[in-house]
This record gives C-alpha cells, sequence and structure tokens, in this order.
C-alpha cells in the first residue's frame, strides 16, 4: 500500500512599517486561530496564526512592525535572526510577506529592499490601495511586480477583499526561488564589505554571519552590533570598522547616511513610471478630518472628551456586569456552605477558591471594555492622533506620546495599562512606562480611599457647596500617584534605563473604519490573556492568604469561652415566634457575636501574629499591629483591605463601602479603637493620610505584577517594581504622618 507523504506547513513571516495594517491583515488570514507569546528571553511578542488553503497549512509569524530591518535592540535583533534563520526554537520561514501602504510607498518599499536582500522567497501585499485612489495615486501593479522581481498583490484588508488572492499568490511564492537582487550599494561600500570578510575564520563569530549582518556591522555606528555578535572578534574589528567609515566618508558616502541615499535611490528609479499622482493633490476626508482633531486646541479637547467618555463607560457600562458577576460568586459561595459542613474544605472552598477566582473575574468587564474602545481607536487610526497631541507632555520625562494611553488606561486598572504598552516599539520606553503604571490610582484604591475620607476628613465646603475639603483629599491621592510616577520615570531614564529620548517619528494613517473582527479579537485576546495569566496567579496567593488567614484554627481554645453565650442567645431565638422584633434582636446579637469569635480566630491566625511582629516597623506610620494586618493581607490585592479591617475589628468580612450602614458601622468602630493596653485612639488625621498614602504608591496587586512578569518575561522587573513601589509607599506614609502629627499637635 503506498504511503502519502506527510503535508509540509508553510510558514510566513509578515514584516511592514507601523500603521500599514498588517495587525488587521494578519487577522483577516488567520481569523482566531492565533496566539500571543514572548521569544524566549526577551519581551519581544510572538504572535502566530494558523490558516488553510487549498489543502495546505500555513502557520503566519506577525513580526512586530518596524521601518527598517537594522537591528539596533534586542526586539530588532530577533526580528532579524528569525528572518535569517538563526533564532533559537523557531525555523527560518519560508517566504516572506512585506506589508506595504500603498499610500505612503516610497517610504515602505525601504523596508522592502532590505527585505528582498534576506534570500527568501518574498510577495509584497499592496494594503489600502482604495485609500491610495482616493488621494488621486496610481499605481501600475505589474510593472511594480516585473522591477520588483516578486508578486505584488493589491488589497484592501480590513474589508477582506484580495485575501483569497493573496493566499494563492503565498502558496506559489513558497515554492518559488529567492528573487535575485542586485545591492542598492555602491562598488565602494561592497568593496568594504568584502574586505571585511578577512575577519571570518574558524575561531571568529563572524565565520557563519550571513552577508546581510556583515553590511549591518558597517552601517551600525552605534556599536550594538559589533558588542551583540562579534564581540570575540572586537578587538580588530572595531578598528577595522571605523577605518573602513572614514574611507567611504571620504569618497562622499558617510555612513550611515550611506544607506538611506542608496536605498531611496533604488526606490526612486524603481518607481519611475509606476506611480502616477494628481498634479494637484486632493483633499481627503482624513484630510478634513485632521483639521480639527490635531488642532493644538480643538485636537486636545476632542481628546480629553474622548478619554471622559471612555472612562465613564470603563466605570459604569462595568459596573452592572461587575455586579453580576459578584451576584453570581456569592450565589456559588452559598450553594457551596449550604452542602457542606463547616471546616476546613469549606472554607477553603468559599473563601480561598471562589473568592480568589471571584477577585479576579470581576475586573473582566473593565478590561474588555477599555481594550474594545483602545481596539476601535487603534484601528480607526485616531490612536496614532492620541500620541501626537500628547507628545508634548510626554517628551519632558523622557518618554514619548505613546506612553499616555497605557498610563490613562491603569486608572481604571494597571492591568490592562501594562498590557496596552505592547503599542510602545521602543524598548526602555515601554519598560519605563510598564513600571510606573501601577503608581496610578486603580478603582481597586477608591474602597480605601472613601472608607478613610469619610471617616476621618471633615466634611467643609466653600464656593457655595462646589469645592468640598474631601474631593480635594481625594483628588490629591490621585495626584499623589501621578507625581510619584512623573519623578519615577524621570529617574528611570536618567540611570537604569538611560537612553536618548527617541524622537517620535509616526505617521498618521488614514482614517477607516475599524474591522470588527480584528477589533473583537483584540478584545478577547487581552481579556483571555488576563483571565489565564493574572488569574492562575492571583488565585494561587488567594489560597496561601486564606491559609494564612484560617491556621492554627484551634476551635477549643478560641470558641470555648464564647459557648455558654452564644448557647444562651440560640435559645432566646429558638423560644421567640417568627418576624418579632425580640427575636430580630437575638438574631443580630447572634450575628455580632459570630463575627467577634471570627474575628478571635483572625488574630490568632499565622497572618494576625504577623501583624504583630511587624508592628515595631509599623509603628512609625501611625499603625498599630490590626492596620499592619491588613496591610500585610491586602499585598496580594488591596480591595480585601476593606473586608479584613471589617473582620480585625469584629464586622465581619462582607464589608460594602457604598452601604452607609455598613460603611458607618466599619468607620466607626475604626474611630473608637485604641492602642493595646491603653486607652489613646489608633485612628487620627495622620493615621488615615499615612494609610491612604501608603495604599496610593504601594504594589499591592499580585495580577499587576503577574502581567509585568509575563510582559517582560522576566522576574527581574515585577520585583523591581514591588521592591521600589514598597519602599517609596513606606517613605513617603512615614513623612506624612511624622509631618502631619506635629502639625495637628
Amino acid at each position: 500500500m503506498p504511503s502519502i507523504a506527510p503535508t509540509k506547513t508553510i510558514t510566513i513571516a509578515l514584516v511592514g512599517n507601523p500603521n500599514t495594517g498588517k495587525s488587521t491583515l494578519f487577522t483577516a488570514l488567520a481569523g482566531v486561530r492565533q496566539h500571543v507569546g514572548n521569544y524566549p528571553g526577551v519581551t519581544v511578542e510572538k504572535k502566530i496564526g494558523r490558516m488553510t488553503h487549498e489543502g495546505t497549512s500555513f502557520t503566519l509569524v506577525d513580526l512586530p512592525g518596524t521601518y527598517s530591518l537594522a537591528p539596533r535592540s534586542p526586539d530588532e535583533m530577533v526580528a532579524v535572526d528569525l528572518l535569517l534563520g538563526r533564532q533559537a526554537e523557531s525555523a527560518r520561514p519560508d517566504a516572506v510577506l512585506c506589508v506595504v501602504d500603498a499610500g505612503n510607498i516610497e517610504r515602505n518599499l525601504y523596508l522592502v529592499s532590505q527585505a528582498l536582500e534576506l534570500g527568501l522567497p518574498t510577495v509584497v501585499a499592496l494594503n489600502m490601495i482604495d485609500v491610495a485612489r482616493e488621494r488621486g495615486t496610481t499605481i501600475d501593479v505589474p510593472l511594480l511586480s516585473r522591477r520588483l522581481g516578486v508578486p505584488v498583490v493589491e488589497l484592501q484588508a480590513n474589508r477582506a477583499i484580495g485575501i483569497d488572492r493573496l493566499k494563492g499568490t503565498l502558496l506559489a511564492a513558497s515554492a518559488a526561488a529567492p528573487p535575485t537582487v542586485e545591492s542598492p550599494f555602491s562598488a565602494e561600500f561592497r568593496d568594504e564589505v568584502r574586505k571585511l570578510e578577512s575577519f571570518r575564520g574558524p575561531h571568529s563569530q563572524l565565520d557563519a554571519l550571513p552577508r546581510y549582518l556583515l553590511e549591518r556591522l558597517l552601517l551600525d555606528t552605534s556599536g550594538y552590533l559589533s558588542d551583540t555578535i562579534a564581540r570575540e572578534d572586537s578587538a580588530g574589528l572595531k578598528q577595522a570598522l571605523v577605518e573602513a567609515r572614514e574611507r567611504l566618508a571620504k569618497v562622499g558616502q558617510p555612513v550611515p547616511a550611506v544607506e538611506a541615499m542608496a536605498r531611496y535611490g533604488w526606490v526612486g528609479k524603481l518607481l519611475e513610471g509606476v506611480v502616477k499622482r494628481d498634479p494637484v493633490r486632493r483633499t481627503t476626508l482624513s484630510d478634513r478630518i485632521d483639521r480639527v482633531l490635531t488642532d493644538r486646541v480643538f485636537g486636545t479637547a476632542f481628546f480629553a472628551l474622548m478619554m471622559v467618555v471612555v472612562f465613564q463607560a470603563v466605570f459604569t457600562w462595568a459596573g452592572p456586569l461587575m455586579g453580576l458577576i459578584e451576584s453570581c460568586v456569592g450565589l456559588v459561595a452559598d450553594f457551596v456552605k449550604q452542602r457542606m459542613a463547616e471546616g476546613a474544605l469549606r472554607s477553603l472552598l468559599v473563601d480561598g477558591i471562589i473568592g480568589g477566582v471571584g477577585g479576579v473575574i470581576i475586573f473582566l468587564p473593565q478590561i474588555l471594555i477599555l481594550f474594545l474602545f483602545i481596539g476601535i481607536l487603534e484601528d480607526c487610526g485616531y490612536m496614532a492622533r492620541a500620541a501626537y497631541l500628547m507628545d508634548k507632555l510626554m517628551v519632558r520625562v523622557g518618554l514619548s506620546g505613546k506612553s499616555f494611553i497605557p498610563l490613562l488606561s491603569s486608572f481604571a486598572c494597571a492591568i490592562p495599562g501594562v498590557m496596552a504598552t505592547r503599542v510602545i516599539e521602543n524598548r526602555r520606553d515601554r519598560l519605563t512606562t510598564m513600571l510606573i503604571a501601577p503608581l496610578m490610582s486603580c478603582s481597586a484604591r477608591i474602597p480605601v480611599y472613601t472608607l478613610l475620607i469619610a471617616a476621618f476628613i471633615p466634611a467643609r465646603s466653600w464656593l457655595g457647596g462646589w469645592l468640598g475639603q474631601q474631593g480635594l483629599v481625594m483628588f490629591a491621592m490621585y495626584l499623589v500617584g501621578i507625581v510619584a510616577a512623573v519623578a519615577v520615570a524621570w529617574l528611570l531614564k536618567r540611570t537604569m534605563l538611560r537612553g536618548p529620548t527617541p524622537p517620535f517619528v509616526m505617521e498618521l494613517p488614514s482614517y477607516k473604519m475599524p474591522a470588527p473582527l480584528t477589533v473583537v479579537y483584540r478584545m478577547l485576546d487581552r481579556g483571555w490573556a488576563f483571565l489565564s495569566n493574572a488569574g492562575t496567579i492571583i488565585l494561587a496567593v488567594s489560597i496561601v492568604v486564606w491559609a494564612a488567614l484560617y491556621y492554627p484554627h484551634d476551635a477549643a481554645t478560641i470558641e470555648a469561652p464564647f459557648q455558654a453565650q452564644k448557647q444562651a442567645i440560640e435559645s432566646r431565638i429558638d423560644s421567640q415566634p417568627q418576624g418579632s422584633e425580640e427575636r430580630k434582636a437575638a438574631e443580630e446579637e447572634l450575628a455580632a457575636l459570630e463575627n467577634h469569635i471570627h474575628g478571635a480566630y483572625q488574630r490568632q491566625s499565622y497572618l494576625g501574629r504577623a501583624g504583630h511582629t511587624i508592628e515595631p516597623l509599623v509603628r512609625p506610620l501611625g499603625w498599630d499591629w490590626r492596620i499592619g494586618c491588613a496591610a500585610i493581607a491586602s499585598f496580594p490585592a488591596r480591595e480585601v483591605v476593606v473586608a479584613t479591617l471589617g473582620i480585625i475589628y469584629d464586622l465581619g468580612g462582607d464589608i460594602d463601602v457604598d452601604d452607609q450602614e455598613q460603611s458607618g458601622r466599619l468607620q466607626t468602630a475604626l474611630a473608637e479603637a485604641t492602642w493595646d493596653g491603653t486607652d489613646r485612639k489608633v485612628f487620627n488625621l495622620a493615621t488615615a493620610l499615612s494609610i491612604m498614602v501608603f495604599f496610593a504608591l504601594c504594589a499591592q496587586c499580585a495580577a499587576t505584577l503577574a502581567i509585568i512578569k509575563r510582559e517582560t518575561n522576566s522576574w527581574r522587573w515585577p520585583i523591581f517594581t514591588f521592591t521600589y513601589m514598597t519602599g517609596l509607599a513606606y517613605i513617603a506614609a512615614l513623612i506624612t504622618y511624622q509631618v502631619t502629627i506635629r502639625l495637628i499637635a
């Protein structure tokens, strides 16, 4: 019986400039069959998709958008290594798909000229051809294809026009020979590259180096390549490179300008007779919209309005869904409670696992809504305008306008904010933005602010009630995070992540209707990434915290003193008729007693003991062991602090700060709390401000740290974030307490 040869899966690498519609095309080709990861050891996103065409399977590799295949950073090095087959754990692609914006064809062909030299079969996707025609640009596609020596396919990726023809072209091209390309560089330049080949040898790192990278060594004046791929040859090689560049400069070909001169010269000759434009540039709809949306006054006002709409939607639209999730989690918890006997296993399931899962998925609606808006704004072309408008503000701390949206997103939740840093190509800028994003006051801090401000900040107001003291303190807490973020970004950009502020170069793409499939996929992808990564870690941490709060759970010691009182109350309940006032009063008394017993268990738990242990450390902040205990419990997720305070002060863990009665009871309990063995009050204005400042700056969110680990592919950065934020929070809280207590004394 004849055997059937296995069908080979064809690997296609997608390259292109930013804003060419590459991601939209990737989604149009792969649909939902895609996943995101990281290349080993670096922060570069690895986006893989699958598709089939005429029975052949394809693997699509979407490389980060770039204007050039000139490796000057780890991110760009990974992309070039993959295309040259030098990337560990990734096979060399069978073909390259270059995505080109038809409206900016001259600039985009610069990257194509580099891709053609990689020795791989190549296809050019001429995307957004409709926009180019609208601008009065006509492209002779057959002539362009003949001159390039590779297939060229016209596309409108956002409307899936030309996708089937592109698939057929990719299938045919993958079996074809690589194009024969004539170098755009001069004879003098090629001669200098030949001289560098003398460094090749059995013991040289240059021995197996492709000619493309040998040329790049000569062109890279930053020294990144020679330090990365030719470190062992650096002694004589660096001197040879300097001398070669000096010789080229003497003949009018200075490095690195010689590359731009050569490649744009090649592009100019290539497009002669290929591209025709109307003598008078047409004013397009995008031009008319941009006159308003990029205006310094009207554009900024529109941007502010847009952000208000986004955040209102995140808070108001998500509210009912979050309430629904919370109710469902409560129903599941009640279901388990009613069917299991009281004990460690029930507590683990209800408080540890169900409570932990609920604490994660309750934020899912906010994340989905935020990324729905970001997806729409990105795909329609507005996000590039927003970055342009904010660039002047961000550049003062060494960042670019692209950092603004992730930081703004972090006011809702730092997790989508950290994930949104993927739009930043510069590695240092992306890391800096990621590290300061948790300083923005997220929604989980609001219950802490609300509780303490209502309890300890007098409700004074001015200007006929329009300006209130409590509102100003709430605003000040947000300002604390913003000022700290600016200072930390400034410091990072001048020390650990030092580097020149990158010039903000971004083409403003034409406006277009967002592709629904792309927007929905991005939204769901971010939602799933949140659940699968943050969820697993925060769930594990929640179980650990549950165990620390539950054990040793010595019932004989804790409950024995209350048994007689409990039995007496239960007898009174049984003796009273249903619905009577006496029965209700007895039931409330029993609930209070059970809360007191629950609190006694927490105080005897390992976490409670830890609170006592760290009391000397937190006492300078004005905190007693109970506040320290609540702070420790809130490190996995700061929103649990209110519930923890409720437990410690014998009010139970189900405190709702939006419920005036429950919140009032906790505020009263806090106000009446005294230091152990004295009648001195624990809480006052200085203590309240100290706690709020600590929570405004501390990294009390395991999910955020988990996302930073996922995005950086390293534990180094989440550990750094936790360390610097905790240290900063402690120092700021210490100063706040010590200064305030002296002012009010």
